[in-house]
């Protein structure tokens, strides 16, 4: 069964803490999608994983390289899975899909202040809850900590 985690952001914007999650996946042996709206925030997020860190960077490619199938983690604006990845990560105002086969765990990423993005995971946690998916609902703390609320 796909295991399915909110994370509700509340100090720190997606910029700040997707780098981290990634590493993290990745660190597991994990391949990751990250499936954001617009070509815009996956054009800026490219860009911020090249750059975030004065120690290194997280190995990636957009869904429109050629070579996406061979890459660990994997940006795209569809609801594919180019790089047959086990964790799936939505953000900037995607929704959880209905199908969620093939992944380990899917992760919903959304802004704390934004009505429109807390009213749609709301209603996506219900659909999941209601389903008998295994999910758990972790927000931000001030220092940027997640803490397990669900």
């Amino acid at each position: 069964m796909t295991e399915i985690l909110f994370f509700h952001l509340q100090s720190r914007p997606l910029e700040q803490v997707l780098p981290t999650i990634l590493e993290r996946a990745l660190s597991r042996g994990q391949r990751v999608v990250v499936e954001v709206s617009s070509e815009e925030r996956l054009s800026a997020l490219d860009d911020r994983l090249w750059t975030y860190s004065d120690e290194g960077f997280l190995p990636h490619v957009t869904a429109a390289e050629p070579d996406a199938a061979a890459n660990p983690v994997v940006l795209t604006t569809q609801a594919h899975n180019p790089n047959a990845a086990q964790v799936r990560i939505l953000a900037d105002g995607v929704r959880i899909p209905d199908a969620l086969q093939g992944y380990e765990r899917v992760v919903l990423i959304f802004d704390g202040d934004d009505p429109d993005a807390l009213n749609a995971a709301r209603a996506d946690w219900k659909t999941v809850k209601a389903s008998g998916q295994s999910a758990s609902y972790w927000q931000q703390d001030e220092a940027g900590r997640w803490e397990k609320k669900a």
